[in-house]
């Protein structure tokens, strides 16, 4: 609880996925790859209650041996290579009633750590914002990319940017990294979105931005793990 308000945490995990097969139950750094959120989740100095959304009984079985409640099974239809995002939340909220701020924990970004958790609550309470969502900066500048036309002339993407010859010189620009996710239940229940005009962005690093999406991503992941360890 954080200024009154209740917080519910979502950690939403399927059992299908595109890119990497089983891919919440792959072990990252010697555990599940959904239990780095579970665990930075409950370690959060804010959230009064963590729950798992799948409709996966494997998943659900090991959300629960790593303390993760669950007290629904997500339809089927909720779970499909075409469903929003936004929709199982949206389901599990209706769900579980009685929290005012909904926090969003996807398994996918499991160097996210509970100071990022609880500084995006802190951001979005402090400013009195209704949404709040992590970002990093993007590490390849839009202003230096290109488009290509049908004779392969090269049109900059960014039309009457001016032309940088330094890094140095680039203003920053940042990009959503899926670690957190901020709203309250009643403005989330009817904008469908955690991203809206004036969404706040909470900036974390980029080495704790890794999002998990195919194999590399793992053994890239698994070094940063296994040297953090190592002091």
């Amino acid at each position: 609880m954080i200024s009154g308000l209740k917080i519910l945490a979502i950690v939403p995990a399927r059992g299908g996925s595109k890119g990497i097969a089983r891919k919440n139950l792959c072990k990252v750094g010697g555990k599940p790859l959904i239990a780095w959120a579970i665990e930075a989740g409950h370690a959060s100095r804010y959230i009064d209650r963590l729950i798992l959304s799948s409709e996966d009984a494997e998943i659900i079985r090991v959300a629960e041996q790593w303390g993760c409640e669950v007290p629904f099974v997500r339809p089927a239809e909720l779970a499909q290579d075409d469903t929003p995002g936004v929709e199982p939340v949206l389901h599990a909220i209706e769900q579980v009633p009685g929290y005012e701020l909904i926090v969003l924990l996807q398994p996918t970004s499991p160097l996210r750590t509970t100071t990022d958790i609880d500084g995006c609550i802190e951001l979005c309470i402090a400013e009195g914002a209704k949404s709040c969502v992590s970002l990093c900066e993007v590490e390849q500048h839009p202003a230096w990319m290109y488009k290509l036309d049908e004779q392969a002339r090269m049109n900059p993407l960014l039309s009457g940017e001016p032309d940088y010859a330094r890094r140095q010189d680039l203003p920053p620009v940042y990009i959503l990294n899926g670690a957190v996710y901020v709203a309250e239940r009643e403005w989330l229940r009817r904008h469908r979105t955690f991203v809206a005009a004036n969404t706040l962005g909470y900036v974390m690093p980029r080495e704790r931005s890794l999002d998990i999406d195919q194999e590399l991503d793992i053994k890239v992941c698994d070094e940063v793990l296994r040297k953090a360890a190592q002091g």
